[in-house]
């Protein structure tokens, strides 16, 4: 059997796809070939995420060459994909995830990081942590792939940057990494370092993806993205989630910041079902007053 893949055309979004495509050709002999698809998100290079708005900024188009059978399936960076999939699709696997952390690139460590240092990042969340544990650094727009984010930080455009550990590490960047962030400080988004295999439903190749899924992984994250789904759905907000499995439960733990970092608040549930774990810290967190940071926020 031989699949087509659809993937962006970042050296990242290669490698994620070459990694599905190895396991599939490990676990099911299964060939596979790659047909780029450009997204929204790729085309519009020189304005903050935020700022662009909508949902699927990365994947829209991807999904809609797997409805259109261009495709027999896509593969994603899960923090990409929407809480709520386009009608006849779903995440068929999620192969086993990468470390979750954030990582500072720079000849500094944060806590040595000057007064007034410049620091990169186009994340909400990001730029609301760094103002809540450093309230004293300046924070400037940093979009681009991973190595043009790299380049603009050895031009000395930036004192520092901040980006997933997982894509460093997959990208083969992990000597740049100054410092691997705590996720106490920063917490990282839903979804953060895992992979998102979308098909149709009841796909013919659904047994096969199947085969390269990880369960934990599957439910650490479906529970990330009903707390995603229970504070609003929109991936530009400044929300942490942090999870991991204990026994037979899922322990998830949310974080929800101020725009501008001077107020944060914490919750926490387990449970083995990760809808209703993700569903109550959610419920926690707007009634500890996320909902007025939620309505605070200006892009």
């Amino acid at each position: 059997m031989k699949v087509v893949i659809g993937t962006r055309g970042s050296r990242l979004a290669l490698w994620q796809t070459d990694y599905i495509g190895g396991l599939l050709r490990e676990k099911e002999g299964v060939e596979y070939e790659k047909k780029i698809i450009k997204t929204t998100g790729d085309k519009i290079t020189d304005v903050p995420l935020a700022k662009i708005g909508g949902k699927g900024l990365f994947v829209k188009e991807l999904d809609d060459a797997v409805l259109d059978e261009r495709v027999d399936f896509a593969v994603h960076s899960m923090k990409d994909v929407p809480v709520d999939l386009p009608v006849g699709l779903e995440i068929a696997a999620v192969p086993e995830r990468e470390e979750t952390n954030d990582a500072l690139l720079s000849k500094y460590r944060l806590k040595d990081l000057p007064a007034g240092a410049v620091v990169g990042s186009s994340s909400l969340r990001r730029i609301a942590q760094m103002k809540n544990y450093r309230p004293d650094i300046v924070i400037k727009d940093l979009r681009g792939n991973v190595d043009t984010r790299i380049r603009k930080l050895n031009e000395e455009q930036y004192d520092a940057i901040i980006m997933a550990k997982a894509g460093l590490k997959r990208l083969g960047f992990e000597e740049e990494i100054r410092e691997t962030l705590p996720i106490d400080i920063f917490t990282p988004t839903v979804g953060q370092g895992a992979i998102a295999v979308v098909a149709k439903i009841g796909s013919e190749f659904s047994d096969i993806l199947g085969s390269i899924n990880h369960e934990a992984t599957m439910k650490t994250v479906a529970a990330e993205r009903s707390l995603l789904r229970g504070v609003g759905g929109g991936c530009q907000i400044p929300l942490g989630a942090d999870s991991k499995i204990l026994g037979s439960e899922i322990m998830l733990k949310g974080v929800m910041l101020a725009q501008d970092g001077n107020r944060k608040i914490e919750a926490e549930a387990r449970g083995t079902d990760p809808d209703k774990v993700g569903k109550e810290v959610a419920e926690k967190l707007l009634g500890l007053g996320g909902r007025e940071l939620l309505e605070n926020i200006e892009i």
